[in-house]
Parts: C-alpha cells; structure tokens; sequence
C-alpha cells in the first residue's frame, strides 16, 4: 500500500479475468469482449480451469495475504484505521473464505496508532508468524512482527522491526537459497517524492530484530511503475526466486496499480524484471489489480490480490479477487484472461441479508470501529447498548459492504428516553470526520451529514410522540448515493428528503478504504442508545 505523495504516501459474480465473496455471490456482470493479447503459452482446450467466482473476499479486503497450514489456506488483510485489526480467514480451496477472527482482536499495539496495513502471514517452525505495517507513535511507518502457536492466536506482538526515517512498509519473509530468513521490505521513498527501494535485511533466530547489513534489491525504474514499487511477495519455483510486486497509483478514483514480477537466482539478487511486464492490468470488470500472495494449490498457481470493481469502486473499498496463472516456455508467470471477461459469466445470486439479532454475549466479528476510538458497548437480552461518545464521530460500530446497492436497517428503542443533547442512530461511515447519519436527537428525527469534520443538518422532522420504537433505513445505489427514511411499524416508510431524493456520499469514503454502514451515539456519557436487530441486504 502507498500513500499519495500530497498525503504521505486503492463485484457480483465473474470469472477469472484477473480475479470472490466472503460468502455470498454478488450479481452478474455485464461484459463486452475485448481481443485479448495471445500469451507466450498456449493453453488447449482441455487444460482451461475452471472459472472462479470474484471476489472470493468480497468488501474492502485491501493487500490481502495467504498462506497454506496443513490442509487449511489463511488468509489475512489490510484494516488501516478500522479495528479490530487484521482479519484472519479460513478456507479449505481458497474460494470459500470463513472470518474466524483478528490478529489484534481488542487493543491495537501499543507501540503504533493508526494505518495498520499489508500484513503477510507465514507459517516457520511450527507457528505463525504475521508481519504488518503501522504508524509508529510519534514515529514514522514501521514494519512489525506478531506470532501465534496456532493460526487463529492468540498472537503476542513483537513489536516493530524497522522503521525508516521515510517510512518502511510491505514487509515480506523469506529464507534465501542457504536456508537464512530474512524480511524484505519496501522504503516509502513516495511519500517524499523520492525512490522505493526494495530490501532485505536477515532476521535473528527470534524473529525480533534485523541483523547484519541490509541490502536492495532493486527500487521503481521503468515507466510503468511510475513513482513507486511496493508489496513484494516471493515464491521459488524451478531453481529461481520470483518476487511479484505492485506499482504505481494504489487507491481512489485515479488509481494506475498493476502487478510485475522480478527473478533471481539468490536472493539477494541480482534481480531481473520481466521485459513484458505488467503482467497483470485492469480488464472489464476489475480495476487497478495488485498487492497479493502467490500460492499453489494442486499443481495450479494462483494469486490472492486485491481490486476495485467497476461500477462500486471505492465506496465498497478494495475486494479481495483470485487470479491463476501458468509459467510461460521462459519461466514468467503469465496471468490467464488478464486483458479481458470470460464470455461466459457464473449466474446471479439473489439478494443475500446479513442479519444480527444481537442474541450472543460477543460482539459478531464482522463489526468494526474507529481503531483510534473503540466504542463501549453491552449486549443483553437481544439488545446492543451503544454508549455515547462525545468526539466528533461519536461511539460507531460499521459494518463493511459488498455491493453498490444495498439497504440496511436497525430498530431504536425508546428514543424518546435518549437525554438532551445526544443523538443515535443509523450511520454510513467513511471515517470519524466523515459520515451520512439518520438520528433521533430530542424529539427529532435528522438527517445530518459530517463532511471534513463539519456537520451539515441536510433535514429534520418531528419524531411521534407515541413511538416506544423506531425503525431505521439506508439504501444505497451505485456506491454513493444514499436514501434515508423512518419507519414506526416496518411497513410504511417515511422518506427523509422531498420525494425520496437521494444524497451523494462520493465524499464518504478516505483515499486507502471503503464505507462500513452501521450505528452510532454521539453525546454526554454515559446515555445509553438502545439497538434492536440490525439488517443489511446487499443486492
């Protein structure tokens, strides 16, 4: 992952054309066949694989990770300023992907606070090791280390392992050809305005600092990797080391990623680039592929990346997609179906609700929070109780989303108990200082937006005095536009803006991750909101 230099530094069912859903399909994809370039290998009729279905982690699933333990492939990926961090996923073929929970379930590190991003589990003698990026309090970007006796943790975390005076990111472990593990790593010279070496450094026995001398491997100089390279990931295959790698412009509308491969015979190089690179680019339905794990999986090679599909873009955030490659008669990868659709396109799914009746004594780990500001919050007798919080964003819980279009709903209870001054409800979140909200607030109902840390009152109206309840709903369309309205029994709805306007959320999402939709309490703790069930239908 890079940050933009003016910063400080990116689906419905397909098939494989660079390339599924944590569970659930998504729809089907419009295609418009675009002639292919012919690859140095050809693939007979007989040896074509089956299609995938992307994304196989659907939602914003950024610099995924995946690893082999057994018979069982992990999985992990960026959660940058949304917490708990680092999800760790299962699966049995790489497709169907189950959430069992995160490296840092509650607390973050306590060395670092914020942009936890790119980590890279591995499996090394007999435990689980997952290497990741964070923000170093009152430091720079840092590469650290965590480890587990078993793949789904506890994980202790080790602290970080080096921390350049630009920023050090994207760390990735690997043993060269005498069997000495070392990290490579990515120096964040693009935030800068300077060059993105790539190094690598050996690692003492205890997987806790660097030893020796450090060394590059190569850094960004063909035009196509515009101002910087990042996400190393290393596989040995037929005597050579192959590190694939992401460059250019990760994240947001103008994104430019795509993904080249380097080889060498040590590792420590020297290091060749592919004359024919990039070798994965975007096609007609996935946009700005990059930043993944290569793995092996029956003989066929494939690679776990992220990617923006068309139509929802940012606002779903960055979707973990499956792509297979072949090793061309000159030992390069080369990705199949990169340049365009498969004709044939995997049926549509309906409309999958995700629902919560908050029936369990834990939170479901699907929800996420602020990581700067983890909410407190109960659950009894089928109720989450949100308490209120006096920062900007107040007290939020989201939800990620999978989709462009979807509805989500939630039941207020006793709003007219809510005490003056606080205000709950249902929320789009983009980050703290950017949200779409529907509250009651006194004996209101307001639709409010916060944009760049100022809040907007967009309109309001009077809540019925009688309502014991109250019955919130968002829909979305295309990503980004938004319609809120009220309801006291579920049926009868009650839009929010003059004839069922919509709002444009396009300000919502921040440049490295898509929107959560879910609750909020904003006010004087220690008030109480009161949820019941929480609905969301991604169509």
């Amino acid at each position: 992952m890079n940050i933009p230099a003016t910063f400080r530094c990116l689906p419905l069912l397909v098939l494989l054309g660079a390339a599924p859903l944590l569970a659930v399909a998504q729809g089907k994809a419009k295609t418009k066949l675009k002639p292919a370039k012919a690859p140095a290998q050809a693939t007979t009729a007989a040896s074509v694989p089956p299609a995938i279905a992307n994304p196989v982690l659907a939602g914003d699933y950024p610099d995924p990770s995946v690893t082999k333990i057994g018979n069982t492939y992990w999985a992990t990926a960026t959660t940058s300023n949304w917490g708990p961090t680092f999800p760790l996923l299962k699966s049995s073929n790489l497709t169907d992907w189950q959430l069992v929970g995160h490296v840092f379930p509650g607390e973050r590190p306590a060395w670092a606070d914020y942009y936890f991003w790119a980590p890279e589990i591995s499996q090394d003698g007999g435990r689980t090791y997952v290497y990741y990026t964070a923000h170093k309090r009152g430091g720079n970007l840092s590469v650290g280390v965590a480890s587990a006796d078993r793949p789904e943790g506890p994980y202790r975390d080790h602290g970080p392992l080096v921390g350049q005076p630009d920023g050090s990111i994207d760390g990735f472990p690997m043993r060269d050809e005498k069997g000495q593990l070392y990290l490579v790593w990515k120096e964040d010279g693009n935030s800068q305005n300077k060059p993105t070496p790539i190094w690598a450094q050996a690692l003492n026995a205890d997987r806790t600092a660097l030893t020796g001398e450090k060394t590059e491997l190569f850094r960004n100089t063909e035009p196509w990797e515009g101002n910087l390279v990042e996400g190393p990931s290393i596989v040995r295959h037929d005597g050579y080391f192959y590190m694939f790698y992401a460059a250019n412009g990760c994240c947001g509308s103008g994104c430019t990623y795509a993904t080249g491969v380097a080889r060498a015979r040590q590792l420590l190089g020297p290091w060749e680039k592919y004359s024919q690179n990039p070798i994965l680019t975007k096609n007609d339905t996935w946009t700005c592929p990059g930043h993944g794990t290569a793995v092996e999986r029956n003989g066929r090679w494939y690679m776990l990346y992220h990617a923006y599909q068309t139509g929802s873009f940012e606002n779903v955030g960055r979707q973990g997609v499956l792509g297979e490659f072949t090793w061309n008669k000159a030992g390069w990868p080369e990705f199949l179906n990169n340049h365009t659709t498969p004709a044939a396109v995997a049926k549509a799914a309906p409309a999958a609700a995700t629902v919560d009746e908050f029936a369990t004594a834990t939170l479901a780990p699907t929800w996420q929070w602020p990581v700067e500001e983890k909410p407190n919050f109960a659950l009894k007798s089928g109720q989450l109780q949100l308490t209120a919080r006096a920062t900007p964003g107040g007290a939020a819980l989201g939800w990620p989303t999978t989709t462009a279009n979807y509805t989500a709903t939630t039941t207020l209870l006793n709003p007219q108990a809510l005490p003056a001054g606080t205000r709950a409800g249902l929320a789009a979140h983009g980050d703290p200082n950017n949200l779409l909200a529907l509250t009651v607030s006194g004996a209101k109902l307001q639709l409010w937006e916060r944009r760049a840390g100022k809040d907007n009152l967009l309109s309001e109206t009077a809540l019925p005095s009688a309502a014991s309840t109250i019955q919130l709903r968002l829909q979305t369309q295309a990503g980004n536009q938004y319609r809120f309205a009220w309801s006291t029994d579920g049926r009868a709805w009650t839009p929010m803006l003059p004839n069922d306007a919509a709002t444009n959320g396009q300000f919502l999402p921040p440049w490295d991750r898509g929107v959560r939709v879910g609750l909020v309490a904003q006010g004087a703790t220690p008030a109480l909101a009161s949820f019941e069930r929480f609905e969301l239908v991604n169509k």
